[in-house]
C-alpha cells in the first residue's frame, strides 16, 4: 500500500465534507440574494405542477403500484419466515453441540473432554 492510498483513505471523507459545506454555503448565499420573490415564484410553479391532472394521475398510479408491491413483499416474507426460523434453530443447535464439545464445557458422559489434545487419566 502506498502512502497516497493511506492518505486518501483518511482524507477523502474530510474532503467530501468540506466540498459539501462549501456547496451548501454557496447555495445559501445565492438563495438569500434571490429573495422572497423568487421563493414565491418557485412555490407557485410547484403548486401548478402538483395540480396538473396528468401529474395527479401519475401519482395515483405510482401509489397503487407501491401498495401492490408492498402486499407482494409482505406475502413473500410471510412464506419465508417459517423456513428462516427453522434454519436459525438448526444452526443454533449445531453451534450449541460444538460449544459443548469444547474443553472445560459439559461434554457427553461417554466421551470425556480433552484438554490440549490429551485425555484425562482414568
Amino acid at each position: 500500500m502506498y502512502a497516497h492510498d493511506e492518505l486518501c483513505e483518511k482524507g477523502c471523507p474530510m474532503r467530501f465534507k468540506a466540498t459539501f459545506l462549501a456547496g451548501f454555503a454557496v447555495g445559501f448565499v445565492v438563495g438569500a440574494r434571490a429573495g422572497r420573490e423568487r421563493y414565491e415564484q418557485i412555490v407557485k410553479a410547484s403548486r401548478k405542477v402538483a395540480e396538473n391532472p396528468t401529474v395527479q394521475k401519475a401519482a395515483k398510479t405510482a401509489g397503487a403500484k407501491a401498495t401492490e408491491l408492498t402486499k407482494v413483499a409482505k406475502d413473500k416474507a410471510a412464506e419465508r419466515v417459517p423456513k428462516l426460523t427453522e434454519t436459525a434453530k438448526s444452526g443454533a443447535s449445531k453451534m450449541r453441540g460444538q460449544i459443548d464439545r469444547l474443553p472445560g464445557r459439559h461434554a457427553a458422559e461417554s466421551e470425556p473432554a480433552t484438554v490440549n489434545g490429551t485425555r484425562p487419566a482414568d
